[in-house]
């Protein structure tokens, strides 16, 4: 009755009020709603502690899930009262408890725990009263101990018998005390779970690497937690997410076969006719061909960058023009050239080396000029010197002969440079970086840029793009003519203020600045933590307003480029001290608390230009 709970409120209010002395004891009080207790932060392990079996159910106010499913725990409260021993029912609003809620790694709505003397079980059954009574009172039994863990604990003493003689398992190096392996242990326990289920079985294991220093060493580990992927043996990187469903989702993937089978000549004709990526295609004699084994080997390493298979197809071969025993990687019709060899061949024994498989794949999986595309780009286009021909990139029918015609001219050049790498690039899908460079009001259909080793980047002038205009640009920067496209805000025309601002234009003039003692704070706007270093910034600043030989600056790296890579941003806000003289060789601030105090230590440290006494302004 909506009236009745109203009027208990008014009674608590009252209460509430004359009892002010005893807000403490109030908290410790615990409230029951309809059978169900309701606890927080404050009163949750004073109620817990003398109980051998406890009902949990965190929620939110605003989730569906948790109204709908109100009303059937109510009843399950009633049901759990009268049973014998009675056992307590609780609820627990986990969007202000958040010290229980991140103690029982809640991550969703509504989450049911039972708490066993103090141990939470999971409960992952269905939401109705009879499965989770049933559990509960098979929890409460005395005899009841909690299922064994389905991750499998490995020692020096069982490693190689589990390991190498299974097809597949993930095994994750950890360290008891390491924050990131806390967190993961209860979602790879839940993979382990899921993944036991499956037929055949993937196994999930775990190794303590603080006290099995060998295995640790054996397998090069130097941070937790790691975790690889071992088949038959062999370590594989895992370089899958850290969640259960992800974990699960990444080694379904990674159980399945590296290369897929080719069966039909057609498949081969329509990779060449339609094709967007590099065609790699081992051709072997049948499944117990050791050739074939070693080429699974390296696919296992490169699986996640490329697609590989395979055919033991006598017609195929015919086709490809090779006999048994070799790796054939080519390209699609559309990124052939006379420059280049149709196909490139390699011969592969029971002997060759898997590294020597994965080397030929990476070296030979680039066209001369590729299409460079977001989504392939950090795979394939990581490689520096990169030189990029932006224009309305479009191989669909009605314009390819459009895009290959500017294409043709780019392979013109860059048959010669075979030391750079060249690549055409769609300028809509590129649109930010093409403004970055300043291209995006050229006025040209095509446009170039050369990216470097080190971040700095080349805009070729505006100009009719031809194959003599790009050679000259690109011979330009082989002989460090060119002069490197600086992001930059406006330079500010007052910089009197205490912080100097800095941009991308005069980060060399103000940082490295040879007779100058520098901090310089490289931060976002948008970054909560640079905004609560502001005011301690200031502060700092003005405390040295004295001294003629120290720098105090900052810049927004996400509008400004930083000029120099000794000055790598790797998260904001980045500080650092450039001191005069060397300014080479930057010291990071890290480790302490961004305060004065740590700050103002950090400048003095470091500092080659202070007067000690303070000059009387």
């Amino acid at each position: 009755v909506p009236g009745a709970s109203n009027g208990e409120n008014a009674i608590e209010d009252e209460e509430e009020e004359e009892e002010e002395d005893d807000e403490e004891e109030d908290d410790l009080e615990v409230k029951e709603e309809n059978g169900v207790f309701v606890l927080n932060d404050a009163n949750f392990d004073n109620f817990v502690a003398d109980k051998d079996t406890v009902l949990l159910e965190f929620y939110a106010p605003w989730c569906g899930h948790c109204k709908q499913f109100a009303p059937e725990y109510e009843k399950i409260a009633s049901v759990l009262k009268d049973n014998d021993p009675p056992i307590a029912v609780a609820k627990i609003d986990a969007t202000s408890a958040s010290m229980l809620a991140s103690r029982f790694d809640v991550s969703g709505y509504p989450t049911i725990k039972i708490l066993k003397k103090g141990q939470a079980v999971d409960y992952e059954g269905s939401r109705t009263q009879e499965e989770i009574v049933a559990k509960v009172r098979e929890v409460s039994q005395p005899d009841w101990t909690p299922p064994p863990e389905v991750t499998l604990v490995l020692t020096k003493d069982n490693f190689d018998e589990v390991v190498n003689d299974a097809d597949i398992i993930l095994v994750e190096f950890y360290a008891p005390w390491c924050g990131h392996c806390k967190k993961l242990a209860p979602e790879y326990e839940k993979a382990a779970k899921e993944l036991s289920k499956r037929s055949p079985p993937i196994p999930l294991a775990k190794v303590d690497a603080t006290a099995e220093t060998d295995l640790a060493k054996r397998f090069d580990v130097s941070g937790y937690p790691t975790l690889k992927i071992f088949r038959k043996g062999k370590p594989f990187d895992y370089n899958g997410p850290r969640e259960k469903y992800g974990i699960v989702d990444y080694m379904i993937e990674q159980s399945g076969p590296p290369s897929k089978e080719i069966l039909a000549l057609k498949q081969v004709q329509d990779f060449l006719k339609d094709g967007d990526d590099v065609i790699i295609i081992g051709v072997f004699e049948g499944e117990s061909d050791p050739a074939y084994q070693q080429y699974q080997d390296a696919a296992n390493n490169l699986r996640e960058d490329y697609k590989f298979h395979h055919t033991f197809s006598t017609e195929l071969a015919k086709f490809l023009k090779v006999s048994p025993g070799k790796l054939v990687v080519m390209q699609p019709e559309k990124f052939q050239s006379k420059y280049e060899p149709r196909s490139n061949v390699m011969d592969i024994q029971g002997s060759t080396e898997g590294a020597a498989i994965r080397d030929y794949v990476v070296k030979h999986a680039l066209p001369l000029v590729g299409h460079r595309k977001t989504s392939n780009d950090a795979k394939r286009y990581s490689k520096r010197p990169l030189v990029v021909v932006y224009y309305s990139v479009d191989f669909s029918f009605d314009y390819r002969a459009a895009t290959q015609f500017w294409r043709n001219k780019v392979l013109e050049v860059a048959k010669d440079f075979p030391e750079y790498t060249f690549a055409i690039a769609d300028e809509e899908d590129y649109a930010t970086e093409v403004k970055d460079l300043g291209l995006s009001e050229s006025g040209e259909d095509v446009n170039a840029a050369i990216l470097d080793e080190s971040g700095r980047k080349f805009a070729m002038e505006p100009e009719e793009f031809d194959s003599d205009t790009l050679r000259q640009f690109v011979t330009a920067f082989k002989k460090g003519k060119l002069k490197p496209v600086i992001k930059s805000q406006p330079v500010p025309k007052n910089n009197k203020g205490p912080v100097k601002v800095v941009v991308g234009k005069t980060f060399d003039s103000i940082v490295m600045d040879p007779k100058k003692d520098v901090l310089i704070e490289l931060y976002a706007p948008w970054c909560g933590h640079c905004k609560q270093l502001e005011p301690v910034y200031t502060s700092l600043a003005k405390k040295y307003k004295g001294q003629k030989g120290l720098v105090i600056a900052k810049m927004d790296a996400t509008a400004n480029d930083v000029t120099s890579d000794r000055y790598k941003v790797e998260g904001f806000p980045t500080i650092y001290f450039a001191p005069s003289g060397d300014k080479k060789n930057p010291v990071k601030f890290e480790g302490g608390e961004r305060d004065l105090e740590n700050l103002s230590k950090f400048v003095e440290e470091h500092a080659t230009k202070l007067s000690r006494t303070k000059e009387e302004l």
